[in-house]
Parts: structure tokens; sequence; C-alpha cells
């Protein structure tokens, strides 16, 4: 289990009264006194932001990393000392639940972290959806002639591509080996996110069959023209959101911090957008703070209230 180093940086400033020259007049007296005790609440509140800690813990899909991003981009603007961590799923859950990382936003629920939600949701604080409409299922291009997971017979070699063991369309795909009979004999193939969209954008060029782990958003649906094999079954279940969760104690520890993460919403366009920003080559932390400038409208709905 990663652990991690935690400093609270605790800055404060005040002005003393001595600083005054004895001889003032009440009036300016009372005038002085008013205007050290505004100025002492206004530093004291920059200085409860400035130079916090904070960390965030995502999971190493493509999604999670441009939005974990791009909300760390908006903490750090604001001032804290932002620490991305990108961890194993089951671990990112457990660091939130153990305090070891403060958040993330990055739970996709009910279905595809159900397992996760089970064992540490009730050690963690859930503030609800930051994106609706996400969906996991089999994908595959749009040029091949089958359109339901029902009438699967021996294409690509009857192997589905997938990404990392233990991730939920993982678990589902393999649980659709098992409730669909035409499927007997066919093999979930474990690997990456990376080296699945790899081998699709090889398959894609080349048009070749192939049969991928698939969720959205993500960028491989602006970057190719696929589609979701229909589930008759039920096996991958409805359209998901995906839900940020922090840890017991943050909204007093840092209420500014919890205000901007239960604020944290957007649409898949706005996710997908970054994404394919990315894969076509931008930086990560670039692409992210592309869009927190090009969406101040935005991010002042997250920030509002906090200087």
């Amino acid at each position: 289990m990663l652990k991690f180093n935690w400093k609270r940086l605790g800055l404060v400033s005040g002005l003393s009264l001595a600083l005054f020259a004895a001889g003032c007049g009440a009036a300016e007296e009372e005038e002085t006194d008013t205007g050290s005790t505004d100025t002492n609440e206004e530093t004291e509140q920059s200085s409860s932001v400035e130079g916090q800690e904070i960390e965030l813990a995502y999971v190493e899909w493509d999604t999670e990393v441009a939005s974990t991003n791009v909300i760390g981009k908006v903490l750090e603007d604001l001032g804290f000392d932002v620490k991305l961590t990108g961890l194993d799923n089951a671990v990112m859950w457990e660091a939130v639940a153990n305090s070891e990382a403060d958040g993330m936003v990055a739970a996709w629920l009910p279905g595809t972290h159900a397992a996760q939600f089970e064992e540490y949701g009730d050690q963690v604080v859930d503030l609800g959806p930051n994106l609706e409409g996400a969906a996991i299922g089999l994908v595959v291009p749009s040029y091949m002639d089958v359109d339901s997971i029902a009438d699967l017979e021996g294409q690509a070699n009857q192997t589905v591509t997938g990404i990392e063991p233990g991730a939920g369309v993982v678990a589902a795909s393999e649980q659709a080996l098992e409730d669909y009979e035409n499927l007997e004999g066919w093999e979930v193939q474990t690997s990456s996110s990376g080296a699945m969209a790899t081998a699709l954008g090889e398959a894609y060029e080349n048009e070749e069959e192939i049969i991928v782990t698939g969720w959205s958003p993500h960028w491989k649906f602006q970057a190719y023209d696929l589609k979701y094999l229909e589930d008759p079954e039920g096996t991958f279940g409805e359209a998901e959101t995906i839900n940020t969760m922090v840890r017991e104690g943050l909204e007093e520890d840092m209420p500014e911090a919890y205000q901007v993460l239960d604020n944290f919403n957007w649409t898949p366009a706005d996710l997908e957008s970054i994404m394919f920003d990315i894969n076509q080559g931008a930086d990560v932390e670039e692409a992210a703070a592309t869009w927190v400038e090009e969406n101040s409208d935005r991010v002042a709905e997250w920030t509002e209230g906090i200087e």
C-alpha cells in the first residue's frame, strides 16, 4: 500500500496594533482597528488555502487522467499545493477510504466500481456525479457486420481485447462470456488501456476485426467510427455516472477544496475534447490548463465565493 507524506502548512499573518502611533484620536483609532480586523480576516482566508497540500488519486484511464488534471489545475490556481497520484483501481478507493488521499473524481457507478463501492462506500463521502451518461460495453468498428453480443460467432479470433485485470469493464466482459451461450470458448485478453487503444488503432487502419472492452467518454469515439454491441442480457448494465469521492473530514479540514470538488460537474463532450487533444499529442497538463482557461465561466461556478 502506498503511503503518502502529508504536510499541513499553516500560514498565519497578523498586524499588531502596536504599529500604530500613540496619540491618534479615538475616532481615528476606531477606524484603524476596524481596517486592521478586515485585513486580518482577508489574510487568514487567503492563508487557509495558499500552500495547503491536497492529494487526488486516480486510476490510469484516459478519462480519469484528463478529469483529475482539470480539477487539479483549478485547485492549483486557487493556491493549493496539488499532488496527483495514479493508482490501481482498488488501491485508489482504499487510499481515499484510509485518508491517505483526499479524494478522487473517478468513481464509475453503479456497475464498473460496484465491488469497490461495496467494500469502501461507507468509509468515503460520496459527493455525487461529476459526469452523467457514461457507459461500458463491448465496442467494435462500425464496418464490422455485427450489432449484438448475441450475434457474435468467430469474429476477432473469438477474442475480446481488454484493459487492466480487475477493471470493472473487464470483469463485466468476463461475465458476458458466461451469460451468453454463443461466447463459449471465447477469451478476454487483458493488457492495459494504452495497449488496447494501440491494438484498436492498428486494426481500424487495416479494417480488421477487433472487439474491445470499451467505455465512454473516451477519445476513441472521436478518432474512429465505432459502435457498442447491443447487450440483450444486460450484463454491462445501464448508463453510468462518474462520481466524486472524498475522505471523511475533508469538509472540515479544507472547506474550499471540498466546495470545488462538490461543485465539479461537466459533460462527456467536455471530457472527450481534452482526451482527444491529449491523444493528438498535447501535454496532459497543458490540455487541462487550456480547457480551464477557455471555460472560465464553468470554473467560476465551481469556485464561487472562494478568493
